[in-house]
């Protein structure tokens, strides 16, 4: 069946900014699609006996809510391997794109978690500003250079160079800064970032990395030119108030050993004490030892802040094997895992500490949905939600869920 083109009715999406179709009762999983839709689709894939994968090849009957795509690069006039990868939301107008964004987030709570009413149904995402076509938002971009030293993304769904001439997801000062149309023999990729103060730069290779301002509100964060940052510009600062107003005061205590796991460089322990004072106790948990040195430097006005370097699954498991049970029962613990999340074993440790609320900041809504049925299993419940649209034109969305213990 590989490459062979096929008609088909597009039903609904899937998380991975795919939509879904079926073909004689198998599905299969299509890219470039809009649910409601009828496209003319190249199978890629048929390896698996449950589902196809395909890319979508000409629109038969277009949805409403298809535009031209913000990226030439990415367009579907394009050929399937020849599209650019990162922008695979763009051919659906906005509004459309978080109502998607929306559905796969509620899908996967009521799959995953075994939610779908309460704060689960009514969440909706949540609009940045910026650019009202989700375009011009990236900070940060990341060129793969191919055998010749050309410059560029990698092809959707491939780790193939493609040339492009425009960023138009990146800010001004990225896209004007890029390198697209010069030569870096021998690299592997080039980075171009435009920290909130300082200016545009690049980071060629394995350079030696500098230290660099972030501003957010009135505090500035220092950290690695090369180290992570949100890539909205201004996701940070949504970010900080997202997780402020997600704390429940009555629930939270000043005194106890609160904690931001996956701590970065203390942009979240910093909303925290921001929020609650200066003498707030919070402990930073964070793999990356140079993350960890900056967030003892961004934290340092915190009487009862401190940064440690560790890997989380590892800290916290110790934690509660030598802690005994509820050592952290009047807690608040602050979480911003990578996209695979927390984890069970990350979870039980926690659920074994027993703290009053947690604040869970995700990229990815099916590790979400999972880890949130993990903590009801073990005594928490989903008590507020949030959704926000940090990555525009494409499928990713960013939730802030608070849990709190019930029993």
């Amino acid at each position: 069946m590989q490459g062979r083109e096929l008609e088909l009715e597009v039903t609904n999406v899937a998380h991975g900014g795919i939509s879904v179709a079926r073909h004689e009762g198998r599905v299969v999983f299509v890219s470039d699609a809009i649910p409601g839709e009828t496209v003319r689709a190249r199978i890629t894939e048929d390896s698996k006996k449950s589902f196809w994968r395909a890319e979508t090849v000409t629109v038969i009957t277009a949805s409403e809510h298809r535009q031209p795509h913000v990226w030439s690069a990415a367009s579907i006039d394009r050929a399937p391997a020849d599209r650019a990868g990162g922008a695979e939301f763009g051919h659906i107008e906005i509004g459309h794109q978080r109502e998607l964004k929306r559905q796969v987030l509620t899908d996967s709570l009521k799959r995953m978690a075994g939610l779908d009413s309460g704060v689960a149904s009514a969440v909706t995402v949540e609009a940045l500003p910026g650019n009202a076509d989700g375009t011009g938002w990236r900070t940060r971009v990341r060129l793969h250079v191919d055998e010749q030293g050309r410059p560029g993304p990698f092809a959707a769904r491939s780790h193939r160079v493609i040339e492009v001439r425009d960023l138009p997801l990146a800010t001004d000062a990225v896209s004007s800064t890029a390198p697209l149309d010069e030569l870096f023999p021998g690299e592997e990729h080039i980075d171009v970032l435009e920290p909130s103060t300082g200016g545009a730069r690049l980071i060629v290779g394995r350079q030696k990395p500098i230290t660099i301002r972030e501003r957010v509100g009135e505090r500035e964060f220092r950290l690695d030119d090369g180290g992570f940052w949100q890539v909205h510009a201004h996701a940070a600062e949504t970010l900080t108030r997202a997780v402020q107003d997600a704390i429940d005061p009555a629930l939270f205590d000043p005194r106890a050993q609160n904690l931001d796991l996956y701590g970065g460089v203390g942009l979240l322990a910093a909303a925290v004490g921001d929020r609650f004072g200066s003498t707030t106790r919070i402990t930073s948990v964070e793999s990356d030892p140079r993350a960890t040195e900056h967030a003892g430097e961004n934290l340092s006005e915190w009487l009862g802040a401190q940064a440690i370097t560790a890997r989380v699954e590892r800290w916290i498991a110790t934690l509660a094997a030598t802690a005994g049970g509820s050592r952290l029962s009047g807690a608040t613990v602050v979480l911003d895992p990578p996209r695979s999340g927390a984890g069970k074993e990350v979870v039980n440790a926690l659920a074994d500490l027993a703290p009053a609320q947690l604040v869970y900041v995700a990229c990815d809504p099916v590790a979400l949905s999972r880890d949130v049925g993990l903590l009801r299993e073990r005594g928490y419940e989903l008590a507020g939600l949030r959704a926000f649209d940090l990555f525009p034109s494409t499928h990713h969305v960013e939730a802030v869920a608070r849990l709190v213990r019930v029993s």
